[in-house]
C-alpha cells in the first residue's frame, strides 16, 4: 500500500529537479561567453544549437515502435521552432525575469487557442488567470525600460503565444510518444535555423560550445525526460504548480550569478501572472460544484 505514496513522492522530486534545471536557462543565456556573441545573431545561434543538442540526447529515449504520422505533428513542431527562437531572442534583449514571466502567459493563450481549435470551453478558473495575466502583462510591458528591453518584452510575449500553440498541439498529440514529439520538435527547430546560422561568420570557441551544449542537454533534454517520468504518477494540475518554481528561480539565479536586477514593476507583473496560474490550477483540482 505504500508504493503509490513512494512513487508520488519520487515523482514530485523529479518535477522539482526538472524545474530547477529549466531555471538555469537565464544564467546560461547571459553568461559572459554567450554575451560575446553579437546580439543580432545570438538568439538564432542559441536556438539552433540548443535544439540540435537536445534532439540528439532525446533520440535514444524515443519509443520507435510507437512512431506514426499525425497531422498535428507538423504545426506543433513549427510552433515549437517559433517559440524556441522567440524566447531565446527575448532572453538576450530583456531581463530574464520579464522573458520567463511573459512566456508563462502561454497557459492563458492556450485557453483561447483550445477554445478556437479544439472546442474546449474555458473553465471559470481560466478567466481568473486571464485577468491576472492581463494585469501582469501591463505592469511588465509598460514599465520603464530601454528600447531594447521593450522589444525584448514584446518578443517574449510573442513567445508565450507560440508556446500556447505548442501546448494545444501537444494535447492533440497526447496519444503519441511524448519523447518522440519533443525530439522531432527540437530537430525541426534546429534544422530550420541551421542554414541561417551557418551563413553567419561566427566561430564559437570551445567554452562557448560547452555552454551551448549544456543549454541543450542539461537545461532542456534532461529536465524534459524527468518531467515525462514524473507526470506518469502526478496529476497534471500538481505538475503545473510545482514547475512554476522555474519562473521564480530563473531571475533569482540571474541576479545572483550575473548581477542582473529586474525592475519592481517586472516582479509585480510576474507575481500577478504566477498568482493567476496558481489559482487556476488550485481551482481546477477541486471537484465540480453540482448545479442547484
Amino acid at each position: 500500500m505504500s508504493t503509490p505514496v513512494v512513487d508520488a513522492t519520487r515523482s514530485r522530486l523529479l518535477l522539482l529537479a526538472a524545474a530547477l534545471l529549466w531555471s538555469i536557462g537565464g544564467v546560461l543565456a547571459k553568461s559572459p561567453w554567450i554575451v560575446e556573441i553579437p546580439l543580432a545573431q545570438r538568439g538564432a545561434v542559441l536556438a539552433c544549437y540548443r535544439a540540435l543538442f537536445a534532439a540528439a540526447v532525446l533520440a535514444p529515449f524515443v519509443n520507435w515502435r510507437r512512431i506514426r504520422h499525425h497531422r498535428a505533428l507538423v504545426p506543433t513542431a513549427l510552433s515549437y521552432a517559433a517559440m524556441n527562437i522567440l524566447y531565446l531572442s527575448a532572453l538576450t534583449r530583456t531581463t530574464a525575469a520579464a522573458a520567463i514571466f511573459l512566456q508563462y502567459t502561454a497557459v492563458v493563450w492556450a485557453v483561447a487557442l483550445g477554445w478556437l481549435f479544439l472546442r474546449e470551453r474555458p473553465h471559470r478558473s481560466d478567466w481568473i488567470a486571464l485577468v491576472f495575466a492581463c494585469g501582469g502583462i501591463a505592469c511588465i510591458v509598460s514599465s520603464e525600460a530601454t528600447a531594447e528591453q521593450v522589444s525584448g518584452n514584446l518578443i517574449a510575449l510573442a513567445s508565450g503565444v507560440a508556446y500556447a500553440a505548442v501546448a494545444v498541439g501537444l494535447r492533440g498529440l497526447r496519444s503519441e510518444d511524448p519523447v518522440w514529439v519533443v525530439m522531432v520538435s527540437n530537430l525541426t527547430a534546429g534544422l530550420l535555423l541551421l542554414p541561417w546560422v551557418a551563413s553567419m561568420s561566427i566561430d564559437l570557441r570551445p567554452e562557448q560550445w560547452a555552454v551551448v551544449a549544456g543549454f541543450g542537454v542539461i537545461q532542456l533534454a534532461i529536465p524534459y525526460l524527468l518531467f515525462t517520468l514524473a507526470v506518469r504518477t502526478v496529476a497534471a494540475h500538481e505538475a503545473a504548480l510545482l514547475t512554476l518554481l522555474e519562473a521564480v528561480l530563473n531571475p533569482v539565479w540571474v541576479w545572483i550569478f550575473v548581477g542582473e536586477r529586474a525592475s519592481i514593476a517586472t516582479w509585480i507583473g510576474g507575481g500577478c501572472i504566477l498568482m493567476g496560474l496558481a489559482v487556476q490550477q488550485i481551482i481546477r483540482r477541486q471537484p465540480p460544484v453540482p448545479p442547484p
